[in-house]
C-alpha cells in the first residue's frame, strides 16, 4: 500500500493552491484503486460566491478531486514522473449523479478504481463519500498527453 502526504502528492500533481483537491492518500493500491481525502475548509475561495447564504462545494469541483485522486492512481502505477513534456486529461466523463451537498467541515473521501485501461485512455469508476454516504458518483476517463 502506498501512503502519500501533501508534500509527496505535489511531486506528482502539477495543481498547486487553490486547485489542488486532494490532501492526503491513505491507500493506493499499484494499477488497481486509490483512497484519498480532501479536507473542506470554510476558507476555500468558492465558498464566497457560491452560495454566500449557503456555502456549498461545486459539484465539478468535487468531480476535479476524483480526476485528480484518478492521476494520482495512474501517474504511481505507470511509473510516470512530473514535468516529462506531458500533461493528464480527462477525455471523458459519464452518469454523474450528485446526491447530497458538501459543505464546509466536511472531509471528501475520494475513492477511484481503474477499470479499463486500453492505448493509453484509463476508465475509472469514482465516487466521493462524506460520513460513509455517497456524494458523488462518476465514471471518468483520462489519458496522457504530450504538451
Amino acid at each position: 500500500m502506498v501512503v502519500m502526504d501533501i508534500h509527496e502528492i505535489l511531486k506528482y500533481l502539477p495543481h498547486r493552491y487553490p486547485l489542488i483537491l486532494v490532501d492526503r492518500v491513505v491507500s493506493l493500491e499499484l494499477g488497481k484503486r486509490i483512497h484519498a481525502y480532501k479536507n473542506v475548509s470554510i476558507n476555500e475561495p468558492y465558498f464566497s460566491g457560491h452560495f454566500p447564504h449557503h456555502p456549498v462545494m461545486p459539484g465539478v469541483l468535487i468531480v476535479e478531486a476524483l480526476a485528480q485522486a484518478a492521476a494520482l492512481l495512474t501517474i504511481r502505477s505507470e511509473n510516470m514522473e512530473k514535468d516529462t513534456g506531458q500533461v493528464y486529461y480527462f477525455v471523458g466523463i459519464d452518469a454523474v449523479r450528485f446526491k447530497k451537498p458538501v459543505i464546509a467541515g466536511d472531509q471528501l473521501v475520494l475513492k477511484v478504481e481503474i477499470t479499463r485501461q486500453l492505448k493509453g485512455v484509463w476508465k475509472y469508476t469514482a465516487r466521493a463519500e462524506v460520513d460513509d454516504q455517497i456524494v458523488t458518483e462518476a465514471q471518468l476517463m483520462c489519458t496522457a498527453r504530450a504538451i
